[in-house]
């Protein structure tokens, strides 16, 4: 299979500049390195995170870190993977050597995105160097990264869809099953209905949650949520959390699981749960997104609210689970896409989710 040595990317050059779809130059893989072709790649709310500015990431950049494929080549040690191979892509590999890895806790392994992997392109034009943006560049054609940046695709799972396990699905199943724990029969509550909060729902079905309720700005996202497992819709208000008390014998959810990022949307998820329920929040918000609490309130209402980084997923061990899910029936990952795109497309997926529209967009080589 030939190698090119020029691809097509998108480029952010700078914080909140358009993104650029140029040639990028990729090196030969090295040792535990991979050369992986693009099937397709999730257009992520972080991806547009890093190019604002919310989370930091030298520039400039090809982002990109939901992705799917097929290797090329193979640097020398890679034993697991070998050219023809599917792949997913793993963009926050764990070093198994620091304190949360030694605890099992690989989704906070403190040299996840510390340079794991990370191969630098340049374009080609001008031979800018190019940092990967959350290590695996995945808006390109092809990509090289670190070996521990791949895993075998699972059996069954069409490839373009498999994409999406690498960070939607993980992220939204695993709050659900990993970070909540939600149990048979309890009540959920999933504000945000992106590709995050779809998945999350349907996390809550396959969980087996007896009322499942959805809460997003669009009135236009309620099939999208009806059709991955919500039971009721809520268009996001200030008064949400009195809404979904209504919806379960004015008590509020078992489980709130959050997937914005905004201080309001913290809140109310917050302010939905029953005394002595759980909120999770995924979503990532900027430093100038505060939360507040009384110290009174805390202790009556004796709820937990706590963080949630990847779903608290191990992607070796969970992408089994999930692509079993998928042969069952259980998981439906084409119901996440409500777009499919090109490389081009992507500044306006970019300007779709700051709008609210849609669930995934999927850019397909």
């Amino acid at each position: 299979m030939a190698v090119r040595a020029t691809v097509r990317a998108a480029v952010v050059p700078a914080v909140g500049a358009p993104l650029e779809i140029t040639g990028i130059e990729l090196p030969e893989p090295g040792p535990d390195q991979v050369r992986v072709r693009l099937t397709a790649a999730g257009v992520c709310h972080s991806d547009l995170s890093l190019s604002n500015g919310t989370m930091k990431v030298p520039l400039p950049a090809v982002l990109g870190h939901e992705g799917a494929g097929t290797v090329l080549a193979v640097g020398e040690g890679v034993t697991h993977v070998a050219p023809g191979d599917p792949v997913v892509l793993n963009w926050a590999p764990s070093c198994g050597n620091c304190p949360s890895c030694a605890l099992g806790e690989v989704w906070l392994c403190a040299n996840a995105l510390g340079g794991i992997g990370a191969v630098h392109a340049r374009r080609a034009d001008d031979g800018t160097e190019l940092h990967p943006g959350l290590n695996v560049a995945a808006f390109a054609e092809e990509t090289v990264v670190g070996a521990n940046c791949v895993l075998p695709a699972p059996d069954g799972v069409p490839l373009a869809d498999a994409a999406l396990l690498g960070c939607a699905v993980l992220t939204g199943y695993g709050a659900v099953h990993h970070s909540a724990r939600v149990r048979e029969g309890e009540t959920v509550a999933v504000f945000g209905v992106g590709g995050v909060g779809l998945a999350a729902l349907q996390a809550a079905r396959i969980a087996g949650a007896s009322k499942i309720v959805a809460v997003d700005v669009s009135a236009e996202k309620e099939e999208l949520a009806r059709t991955a497992g919500a039971t009721d819709y809520v268009i996001a208000s200030e008064n949400t959390p009195r809404e979904i008390r209504a919806l379960t014998g004015k008590q509020g959810v078992d489980v709130a699981v959050e997937c914005v990022g905004r201080a309001v949307t913290i809140r109310a998820a917050w302010e939905s749960t029953r005394r002595g329920g759980r909120t999770t929040v995924v979503g990532i918000g900027g430093k100038d997104q505060q939360v507040t609490f009384n110290a009174l309130e805390i202790f009556h209402w004796g709820r937990t609210l706590s963080g949630c980084v990847y779903g608290n997923s191990d992607p070796a061990r969970d992408l089994p689970v999930l692509a079993g899910h998928v042969r069952e029936g259980r998981l439906d990952l084409g119901a996440l896409v409500t777009e499919r795109i090109a490389l081009d497309g992507i500044p306006a997926a970019f300007e779709n989710m700051l709008a609210g529209k849609g669930g995934r967009a999927l850019v397909v080589f």
